[in-house]
């Protein structure tokens, strides 16, 4: 009898230690939560703010499931806004004066096998939900690394080109805001598409001419024109994205000579006098440019050019650690920014206080004043897993 009375009222002592955490609890957090309505889409902006940017994420390890991030690169605690499908070798355009966001696509019924269907999706900007599609024909959307220039927009923003390889080449020309497809031109020899003239566009042809083609109100070809010898393929190959400022395509090759081209007329014409961006010691063996996205430019027309110290022969896709500013009017580098890390692609902002945009190639975003090439913040591996091609809205 002696050891029930401790033994009761150690369990009275413990049953109120217990209890009272509880009673807390209670009293901390005496309403439900409220119920949420599903589904729950947030909308973003209708105009999207000057330090935002999309980052296509090729993401390798599973091509089916590509993806554009949306991103504020000013925003070092939620930078990633949004997420685009882009399936299977995507390509990306966006057409702020329509609100719409446009993906060509590729999907299989087995998801890697079975019946092929090419579309071009079709998404609204604010919600980044699909709101149409428009089906391609022929199974023969070009599919490799994305490049920008496989799938561009002529006439006005009305008509979009996309790139075929069956490995014949063509574009077919779709009337976006119809949403058919119009027509298919023969591309025989060339690759890229380069806006060209009020309705046309322009490819760079394997013997190192240009190829030129306007287009009907139909869509048809009204027009073409080739221009030998733009480009000595052997000695000084382009790379295929250029630096746009207007309507000059600036190129550089792989030796690191910057070519312009006028595509303001129906025909595409090479400017005169081709220049270099400088060299520089300690190149092992010498400074090339390299990467994916290797040229990019500004609001005020100064070109950035990505750089690598270790440029050799097939060196062209290995990024750089340099970023050189060169101004086209003075044909002459004004300022070399050293990077945070080897990287794949650039492109500068079009805020106030312009910033250039680098994606490491492990995937980091770093961002740097385009004015004076300080570092200022890094949004790190957050928003892409193999970011390659920065474009600015």
């Amino acid at each position: 009898m002696r050891l029930i009375a401790p033994v009761f009222a150690s369990a009275l002592c413990l049953s109120a230690v217990l209890a009272s955490p509880v009673m807390a609890a209670e009293n901390r957090f005496p309403q439900p939560l409220a119920e949420e309505t599903l589904p729950s889409v947030a909308k973003l902006p209708a105009t999207w703010p000057q330090s935002w940017v999309t980052i296509h994420d090729f993401h390798f390890n599973a091509i089916i499931d590509g993806r554009i991030a949306v991103v504020d690169t000013a925003d070092t605690v939620q930078p990633l806004k949004g997420l685009v499908r882009a399936s299977q070798f995507a390509n990306f355009l966006i057409a702020k004066d329509r609100g719409e966001l446009y993906t060509a696509e590729t999907f299989y019924t087995r998801l890697t096998r079975g019946e092929r269907t090419d579309a071009i999706t079709i998404w609204d900007a604010s919600t980044l939900q699909p709101k149409g599609e428009i089906v391609l024909p022929g199974g023969k959307r070009q599919q490799s690394v994305t490049y920008p220039h496989l799938f561009q927009l002529t006439n006005g923003g009305k008509w979009a080109l996309v790139a075929n390889f069956t490995p014949a080449q063509s574009v077919t020309v779709v009337d976006l805001a119809a949403r058919k497809v119009l027509g298919e031109i023969d591309l025989p020899g060339c690759s890229q598409i380069y806006p060209t003239g009020e309705r046309g566009f322009t490819s760079l042809c394997a013997d190192g001419s240009l190829f030129s083609v306007a287009l009907d109100a139909n869509g048809a070809a009204a027009s073409s024109k080739s221009v030998p010898k733009v480009q000595d393929i052997d000695n000084q190959a382009l790379f295929g994205t250029p630096a746009m400022v207007g309507t000059t395509a600036w190129f550089v090759s792989f030796h690191g000579m910057i070519q312009g081209f006028d595509l303001s007329g129906t025909v595409a014409k090479p400017l005169p006098g081709s220049f270099s961006v400088g060299t520089a010691d300690g190149g092992s063996p010498e400074w090339r440019p390299g990467g994916w996205q290797v040229i990019n430019a500004d609001a005020a027309g100064k070109l950035y050019v990505l750089m690598s110290p270790y440029g050799k022969e097939g060196s062209h896709k290995d990024g750089g650690s340099e970023v050189w500013v060169v101004d086209p009017a003075k044909k002459a580098r004004t300022m070399r920014i050293a990077l945070k890390g080897q990287s794949v692609a650039i492109a500068v902002t079009r805020e106030a206080t312009p910033h250039l945009v680098v994606a490491q190639a492990g995937g980091a975003i770093d961002i740097y004043d385009a004015a004076t090439g300080a570092f200022v913040r890094t949004l790190g591996a957050t928003v892409a897993a193999n970011p390659i091609v920065i474009q600015v809205p």
